[in-house]
């Protein structure tokens, strides 16, 4: 029986030497660190050196879409895990706390664009007329916010000519500075979603920011082209009947098109990382343009059915019930980004780079880290919000 322990002994030695051999064949020396690889699901993975053992054990979680290739591959269990952390992060992130401050910064800058918008159509059409092709608008904002916004284009289409000439200069330049400021306030929201921190250097971070103010000006040229130009076309060559047609079968689509691009633009440019693949972020954009548009409409049958600001704020009931539907719009987009987010967060599949990188070098922390299961997993959520985070940069 003695002769036994020492058998069993060195067969024991024998058995971790050889693993040992396997896991050092497994490990390559790359740029002077080790990436450690292995098998999970039929999908090869690697890890660099620094990547955390908690990572690497979440990665060979069966069935939870570890090894999802997009959105549509994650099974049942992997969107219960999704949920979950959603909904630990709206508390974590502070999510309401961000919506409010994105909420001053567009508030802050969506007269001035208008004044700009206002500005363009006279370009194009007749600026008293503008009333009439933005009228669709209402049927989704609350009635104090339509108020609002009619209000501030009476006072503009009064003006005369050389006095909105006048407007379209400055109030391009005040606009700009003012969205800029608002468009950076939700790249901001955007890095907290990710759990990511602004790495962009001053030039860079405001010349994305005025490129989306840029952008977000050229939609609203092409929708008063659309709106003012096309029918006036259309009636010289006697299509003035169809062209009404058109207009109302395709305003609504081009408006839900546009949201959703709108959206999915800055999901993906937004947050300072490296730019996820269209299909990680679409889903959560085309989520996010549903639930605002169902959110609007409700908002604005409350108000008028059941709220009364007027009663209680007086003159203001109108700015305030138009602030609390620019503070819902603004929390809805930002758990959309909150839901992207954990999509990628699920997988151990390369959702950035091609061809792939191994884990924890592929410039985004969703990517780089595995979100924690719903199954004894004691990792606290915050792993990812940057509570515990490691001192490195990704590369732009």
């Amino acid at each position: 029986m003695r002769t036994g322990a020492p058998l069993g002994r060195g067969m024991a030695g024998a058995i971790c030497s050889s693993s040992l051999m396997d896991g050092a064949a497994d490990a390559r020396r790359i740029g002077g660190g080790i990436r450690w690889q292995e098998r999970n699901d039929g999908m090869d993975l690697k890890f660099a050196a620094h990547t955390s053992e908690e990572t690497r054990r979440r990665a060979s979680e069966p069935g939870r879409g570890r090894s999802a290739g997009g959105p549509m591959s994650i099974p049942w269990k992997g969107w219960k895990d999704i949920c979950l952390r959603i909904y630990a992060s709206f508390f974590d992130d502070r999510v309401m706390l961000i919506a409010a401050g994105a909420t001053f910064y567009l508030l802050l800058a969506l007269f001035p664009a208008f004044a700009v918008f206002v500005s363009l159509y006279g370009f194009v059409a007749d600026p008293v007329s503008i009333g009439e092709h933005i009228a669709f608008i209402g049927q989704f904002l609350p009635t104090a916010g339509t108020e609002l916004l009619e209000s501030q284009l009476a006072r503009l289409v009064s003006q005369d000519s050389s006095s909105l000439s006048l407007g379209f200069v400055s109030g391009l330049l005040f606009a700009l500075w003012s969205a800029n400021n608002g468009i950076k306030t939700l790249f901001e929201a955007m890095n907290v979603a990710y759990g990511e921190r602004e790495q962009r250097s001053f030039f860079k971070l405001n010349l994305v920011a005025f490129c989306f103010t840029l952008g977000a000006i050229f939609i609203g040229i092409v929708l008063i082209v659309t709106v003012g130009v096309v029918p006036v076309v259309m009636a010289v060559f006697g299509l003035q009947s169809f062209s009404e047609i058109m207009i109302a079968a395709m305003r609504w689509p081009v408006v839900f098109g546009l949201i959703v691009v709108a959206i999915a633009m800055i999901y993906r440019y937004g947050p300072s990382r490296r730019r996820a693949r269209w299909k990680w972020v679409v889903s959560g954009a085309l989520l996010a343009a549903v639930v605002w548009l169902l959110a609007s409409l409700g908002f604005s049958w409350y108000l008028q059915n059941f709220a009364n600001y007027n009663a209680m704020y007086g003159s203001l009931g109108a700015v305030i019930g138009f602030m609390m539907w620019v503070w819902i719009s603004s929390l809805i987009f930002i758990i959309g980004a909150e839901i992207n987010a954990e999509m990628e967060h699920q997988t151990a599949h390369d959702t950035v780079n091609d061809p792939p990188r191994p884990i924890g070098e592929r410039g985004a922390r969703v990517a780089d880290t595995l979100g924690k299961s719903s199954r004894r997993d004691p990792a606290p959520t915050a792993e990812k919000r940057g509570l515990f985070r490691r001192k490195h940069k990704h590369p732009a």
